[in-house]
């Protein structure tokens, strides 16, 4: 009889990734994402030793390596989906996935950040962080979709913008920053799903929309825990009371009204049952398309607009 292989665990996944981008260069994304890769290590120790989900834990499980990523949902939720690519101008981005498909049998256009499973991805998709040729991909596309009257789902997964001298050179804040002026102007539904980290402006450039739904187990934030410890701290060891203070995760960003929806997870987190992740997602997806879908453009504006001023207001009680 044969004997059975040994699956490698996660630890051993991760530790052999980071020897792999350590020999794969030292670029500022790289070296980035070996550091993330390490808390990543960390998460999956954690899970080993029972320890409690508080917001620190969240975020690890937000990076989980085995977390379902935006290709991964296409597939459980969308058919007949086909992916378009560039921007017409620079070139194509592999981290921003965007293509038009059918949910419940009715056309639809789907945009996301997509990570990298192994070394090879990883680089392929920078690490699930966007350039500017990205959001220009996305936006373009977008408006295909508005043109034709189709909706719009986002999919956010990223733990920012990508970070190079190449990304800045092509105007990585521009087009961060056009998007946010252009999207909201779309005359279509536009939803808006976080299923893993929602980093900064990376993550906001395709967040704009008329429903937010959030995964229970991701992140939403302006800025990433160690960088906000580093800020405050000049290092990285208050990362977990950074992830406390910053409010970043779903319950917190309801209770503030960024968010509309949280979506349930499997028991132990997405990454345990693909499936059961985008069974819970599906209904609340289709309903927030129904409540949408039934109002006339101008209706759809004005309550868009509307929603937009109020966030990050404050109102004085006494």
């Amino acid at each position: 009889m044969a004997k059975p292989t040994r699956q490698p665990t996660i630890a051993q996944e991760l530790e052999k990734l980071i020897a792999d981008l350590e020999k794969s260069g030292d670029s500022a994304a790289t070296r980035e994402e070996i550091g993330r890769l390490r808390q990543q290590l960390e998460a999956s120790r954690g899970e080993a030793s029972g320890q409690s989900t508080d917001a620190w834990q969240r975020v690890l499980l937000a990076r989980h390596p085995k977390r379902p990523y935006t290709l991964d949902y296409i597939q459980e939720l969308f058919t007949d989906f086909t992916e378009l690519h560039g921007d017409r101008r620079y070139a194509d981005d592999a981290s921003m996935v965007c293509g038009f498909g059918f949910f419940e049998g009715k056309p639809v256009f789907v945009a996301g950040h997509q990570k990298g499973r192994d070394t090879k991805q990883k680089l392929l998709r920078n690490f699930g962080m966007t350039k500017p040729e990205g959001y220009r991909k996305a936006l373009r596309l977008m408006q295909l979709a508005a043109k034709f009257g189709v909706p719009i789902i986002t999919l956010v997964d990223t733990p920012g913008a990508y970070p190079g001298i190449g990304a800045e050179e092509r105007g990585q804040a521009e087009a961060i920053a056009y998007n946010l002026k252009e999207i909201p102007k779309l005359r279509v539904p536009i939803v808006v799903i976080i299923h893993g980290e929602g980093g900064s402006g990376g993550a906001l450039a395709i967040a704009i929309g008329d429903k937010v739904l959030m995964f229970e187990n991701s992140v939403y934030s302006v800025i990433s825990p160690e960088s906000c410890s580093s800020i405050l701290w000049r290092d990285w060891d208050h990362k977990q009371e950074a992830a406390r203070i910053l409010k970043m995760t779903a319950p917190d960003l309801q209770g503030f009204g960024l968010i509309d929806e949280i979506v349930p997870e499997p028991p132990g987190g997405a990454h345990n049952d693909y499936a059961k992740a985008a069974t819970n997602l599906k209904p609340l997806l289709s309903r927030a398309l129904q409540e949408l879908q039934a109002l006339d453009a101008d209706g759809l504006l004005r309550r868009r607009h509307e929603r937009l001023r109020k966030l990050a207001t404050f109102v004085s009680e006494s």
